[in-house]
């Protein structure tokens, strides 16, 4: 077991306005996709001719790799070293990739990362299958070596991904109920985004055989973390950029989704909850929303609080995170690259 270091419980800092996001944080991720990226290369290898080129055309649109991020950032906060977390870190990149495939699918969404969906440019089947097959390989790579903490990861990662599973199958069912709560939004975000954070975060301390309080605190880290990572996304996809998203302006209003924003605009008078309502069943019709109506729906939301309230959900469950890595005794240097990327997901605009 690797004896977590000997530093002592640290008090959270004063809050006040976070700093923008520093070089520190790119430094991270580039380094996460240097020993990442070719590490899932080799692992997709094993795929049939019939999935490698749905399967490569995914994967070439890159991505933050900040999953795998945090696996390795979680391994070396525990006292470990990143390279004992790399299978985690690989194998919680296929899992997340795999929910893409599907999802794009789900939300019939044609674009990602500025480039043609699998669905779009191979077909149905081939994302089904390709998505399928990363989740599959994803348990394969942890099970590869079967030690006590890879058995005991691997368990981990099937039960985070169950849990984002079942929070995808609870937003699709929000689409067409005619009220969600704010709870209910919450509790299906936990799932959807949060667990697989979480997961990461867990992942590192589990490979590397770190004390159970030191593992549980980075696991709370992650699902605040996914927490906040949502409430973000939310704000995103009604409020992004296409030009920086790769999405439609409204995409979430456009497909009627019962995001954080929505329904908290949805519980307050001033929303016009049953206006906002008709124009988000407006998914159902042939011709969709007109521009008119995007932009009134997208009115309706931010005047009935939900553009105030999901960015404030975003900063509480940031301060919750960063209490959290202040919680158990971890490596200064990891924690302080985990504060930074915390700040980073919730402060972006990609």
């Amino acid at each position: 077991m690797v004896n977590a270091p000997a530093l002592e419980v640290t008090e959270p800092p004063a809050a006040g306005p976070p700093p923008p996001p520093s070089e520190v944080v790119s430094a991270v991720l580039s380094r996460t996709a240097a020993l990442v990226g070719p590490a899932i290369d080799r692992e997709v290898q094993v795929l049939g001719t019939g999935l490698s080129a749905p399967v490569a055309h995914h994967l070439a649109g890159g991505g933050k790799r900040i999953r795998a991020a945090l696996v390795l950032l979680s391994a070396r906060a525990a006292g470990g070293a990143e390279p004992d977390a790399m299978a985690g870190a690989v194998a919680i990149e296929l899992i997340h990739n795999f929910s893409l495939l599907h999802d794009d699918l789900i939300d019939g969404d044609r674009q990602r990362r500025h480039r043609s969906t699998v669905w779009a440019e191979f077909g149905v089947g081939p994302a089904v299958v390709g998505g399928d097959a990363l989740a599959t390989l994803a348990l394969q790579v942890l099970l590869a070596e079967p030690t006590p903490p890879r058995v005991r990861a691997a368990a981990s990662l099937a039960e985070a991904t169950l849990a984002m599973i079942a929070g995808q199958a609870d937003d699709m069912a929000f689409e067409t109920r005619p009220t969600v709560s704010v709870a209910e939004c919450l509790a299906m975000e936990a799932g959807k985004t949060g667990a697989l954070l979480a997961c990461a975060m867990g992942l590192g301390a589990i490979l590397v055989e770190a004390p159970e309080p030191v593992i549980e605190a980075l696991r709370e880290f992650g699902a605040c973390l996914g927490a906040a990572f949502q409430a973000v996304d939310d704000l995103l996809g009604i409020w992004g950029d296409p030009a920086v998203t790769g999405k439609p302006i409204g995409s979430d209003l456009l497909a009627g989704k019962k995001t954080l924003p929505v329904t908290i605009a949805l519980a307050t008078p001033e929303g016009q909850p049953e206006e906002l309502g008709e124009l988000l069943d407006r998914k159902w019709s042939p011709s969709g929303l007109s521009e008119a109506e995007l932009e009134r729906a997208a009115w309706l939301v931010e005047a009935g609080g939900g553009r105030s309230g999901a960015s404030e959900t975003a900063t509480r469950f940031l301060r919750q995170a960063e209490a959290a890595l202040h919680r158990v005794p971890l490596d200064e240097g990891a924690r302080a690259e985990l504060l930074d990327v915390a700040r980073f997901v919730t402060e972006r605009s990609w």
